[in-house]
């Protein structure tokens, strides 16, 4: 049986993605800091679904524990990267401590810089294989340091998807909006700001995002309002871009 490996899969889009890989027959390897969650979520997938689920606990941002999970695409196939883990800031950039957004960095840049390249290696080799990175639409937006590292992560996988498809690899980013999961809890948002229509149920988007990866797609916008939205960027004027951009549009906890 073929394995995937996701990061970040407790709660929210990586939960979700657990769930629908385990249905489509994957084994699983759960990435996550908190050993204790993520054997709970191993337990309640390979419950629902029978798959055997694999717990590695790792602090993504330690580099021990970083090379302790690119260990893994070596020592056994991985046919499925789901790079989910993320990162959330209250305050902005400069209220930050600098070592604080250097860990905003390494999670959401020079981690999945680093597990792709773990990833795809062997998968090139094989012919197979597929790497799900997953993005936001701030991305798309000018919005501080967080949409910064997203228009990387999209920029990065768009890219290296044209590189890798005749190789028989894909790669995908993966773009939500707002997503109906923990995190916005967590930042202490105020989720009444956001009008209802906005928001999007977590396995919907997962299933639409799995339907993409199938016909290769290399970046996945779910719904037709934030494909709207995306498109509107290329002709809105940039100062009416800056004051919708004010609130963060992705959702996702750090893993």
């Amino acid at each position: 049986m073929a394995t995937a490996l996701i990061t970040g899969p407790a709660t929210g889009i990586g939960r979700a993605f657990a769930d629908k890989l385990a249905l489509e027959g994957y084994d699983l390897v759960l990435v996550s800091r908190d050993e204790a969650k993520l054997k709970e979520v191993a337990a309640d997938v390979t419950r629902l679904h029978g798959v055997e689920c694999e717990v590695l606990a790792a602090d993504l941002t330690d580099a021990d524990d970083l090379a302790r999970v690119e260990e893994r695409f070596r020592t056994g196939p991985i046919e499925v990267l789901v790079n989910n883990a993320g990162f959330g800031q209250k305050k902005p950039f400069w209220a930050n401590p600098v070592d604080v957004e250097e860990k905003q960095l390494d999670l959401l840049v020079r981690v999945v810089l680093r597990l792709t390249h773990a990833a795809v290696l062997p998968m090139i080799e094989r012919g197979s294989g597929a790497v799900i990175n997953v993005s936001s639409v701030a991305g798309f937006l000018q919005r501080n340091v967080y949409s910064a590292h997203k228009a990387w992560v999209t920029n990065f996988s768009a890219g290296l998807a044209l590189e890798l498809h005749a190789k028989g690899v894909a790669v995908m980013a993966l773009c939500p909006g707002f997503v109906h999961t923990e995190f916005h809890e967590r930042m202490g948002m105020d989720k009444s700001l956001i009008p209802s229509f906005m928001w999007l149920d977590a396995t919907d988007l997962v299933d639409a995002a799995w339907k993409d990866l199938m016909r290769g797609k290399p970046i996945s916008i779910p719904s037709r309002r934030y494909k709207l939205i995306v498109a509107g960027t290329r002709f809105i004027p940039r100062a009416l871009i800056a004051r919708v951009s004010t609130v963060g549009l992705d959702g996702r906890r750090r893993g």
